[in-house]
């Protein structure tokens, strides 16, 4: 909701609105607290000088998941029933589990399966044998639902602390969306028969969650817009605060970025810095074809854009973030349906996943792996450079840095009052530099580690780089995050 316009007339109708324009004016300055802070746009940067931002790619690694059971082959097996092959997928640590959900068409008459997978490590899947959906006279499968078209069985776990516990686990599916509910993960039942979200296009992977900021549900789904004579795929949001009450959604914002066709919007918060909304659609260029032969047109890859508030979002990073590569079967259409979910695969890396070679025998599923909070970085070449942060307040008393330098590069942190003079102890007479590659490393000053007593204080944090990415910061407590 949007707060009420003030109705200002005169200047006595100031009067009772200083305190709250006196408000308005600190809030100019940035409260982090112990937050952890990404360096990806310009938030709390007021000056760079000799350094950028830089997107980074995820590495490919072994292949997460592979279609290899005769329920997940159908497609292959009869060719008059012209389905798609398996496409869009979603990955959720919960627990001590990694959960993967997965679904492909088997053709208009018989509707979509969606397959379940288990991992301890998000890089071992197994499929368990579930009992539970019964296909081709028999439950002896890995199958959590089928039904009639729905492509995209996303489900997330509910955060919202008066979830019903029956409930615990929800997703939208169909064409248009009707609400789905489970316990466990597993066992899923149909909430209500008619669909609760209508004003989209729905032959896609749309998003839902609980969205722990907002304190409500929202959804991220395809639409369609008229731009120059063509209908572009784009992303609408909307909201809810019971999960089966969905009024029409808004379009994104792009902030101007020229438009292109986003087959799928990939949106998550991401799950350490839940302030921070990322995506990673599916870009789809319909009018190329790399594979004469190929029976679609189009080519694919994936793009990375983020957003502070989940409805305007930053595109400054136009270029690919997955790209096709040299494997020619990923240069046919439609791949590159990014999997729902980034997931940590230990205290220095994440893993991202994504569908190759789709309807080709070898469809399957990639895991990719990124840096800790690795999306972007503020970066300096050999030749070094400055970045002066705003004002800002925290808690704690340490200072953490994730950030990578050469064997020459370096990192220095100076302390500067909100006017941007030295803070005694903190100044960079005191600031050492500091090399090597940390996800969690502390910065120490000379005189100083301890700097819980200037906490609560408007300060700035001047950093020197030197052939050096820095990815994130955090003030902290003497226990640590």
């Amino acid at each position: 909701m949007r707060p009420e316009k003030l109705k200002i007339r005169t200047w006595l109708d100031l009067v009772p609105l200083l305190p709250t324009l006196n408000h308005l004016e600190q809030s100019k300055m940035l409260d982090i607290s112990s937050r952890l802070q990404l360096f990806v746009d310009d938030q709390l940067t007021d000056r760079l000088d000799g350094v950028q931002h830089r997107l980074h790619h995820p590495v490919p690694r072994e292949v997460a998941l592979t279609i290899d059971q005769p329920w997940e082959k159908l497609w292959q097996r009869d060719e008059s029933l012209d389905p798609t092959p398996f496409g869009y997928s979603s990955v959720m640590k919960d627990g001590d589990i990694y959960r993967m959900y997965y679904t492909w068409d088997v053709g208009r008459r018989r509707g979509c399966l969606t397959g379940y997978a288990e991992s301890r490590d998000g890089i071992v899947w197994e499929k368990p044998n579930l009992g539970i959906v019964e296909f081709e006279r028999s439950k002896d499968n890995n199958l959590v639902w089928v039904g009639p078209r729905h492509f995209d069985f996303t489900p997330f776990r509910d955060a919202n602390p008066d979830a019903n516990p029956d409930e615990l686990y929800k997703t939208l599916i169909g064409l248009p969306h009707v609400p789905l509910a489970s316990p466990d993960g597993i066992h899923w039942r149909q909430l209500k028969e008619e669909a609760v979200l209508t004003d989209g296009a729905f032959d896609s992977q749309n998003i839902v969650f609980w969205d722990t900021d907002l304190k409500c549900y929202v959804a991220y789904y395809r639409d369609f817009v008229k731009a120059e004579g063509e209908s572009i795929r784009v992303i609408k949001r909307a909201v809810s605060g019971d999960f089966l009450d969905w009024p029409p959604g808004e379009l994104l914002d792009y902030g101007g970025a020229p438009l292109e066709h986003f087959y799928t919007n990939g949106i998550i918060p991401y799950y350490r810095a839940p302030d921070l909304y990322v995506g990673f659609p599916m870009r789809f260029v319909p009018g190329r074809k790399a594979v004469p032969e190929h029976s679609a047109d189009g080519v694919s890859d994936a793009v990375f854009m983020f957003s502070r508030d989940g409805l305007h979002w930053d595109r400054r990073f136009m270029e690919g973030f997955v790209r096709p590569g040299l494997d020619r079967e990923n240069w046919t259409e439609r791949n590159f349906l990014m999997t729902w979910g980034i997931v940590p695969a230990g205290p220095a890396e994440m893993s991202i996943y994504w569908v190759e070679h789709f309807r080709h025998p070898t469809n399957r599923i990639r895991r990719g792996v990124l840096r800790t909070d690795g999306f972007v970085s503020i970066n300096a070449s050999y030749k070094g450079g400055q970045v002066l942060t705003k004002p800002l307040m925290f808690q704690g008393g340490r200072l953490l840095l994730n950030y990578s330098t050469s064997a020459v590069g370096k990192l220095r942190v100076e302390l500067l009052s909100e006017s941007g003079e030295p803070v005694a102890g903190f100044s960079g007479e005191d600031a050492p530099d500091i090399y090597g590659d940390q996800v969690k490393g502390e910065y120490r000053w000379n005189s100083e580690t301890d700097i819980s007593q200037l906490a609560g204080k408007p300060i700035r944090l001047r950093l020197s780089l030197k052939d050096a990415d820095l990815y994130s910061f955090r003030f902290c407590g003497p226990d640590g995050l």
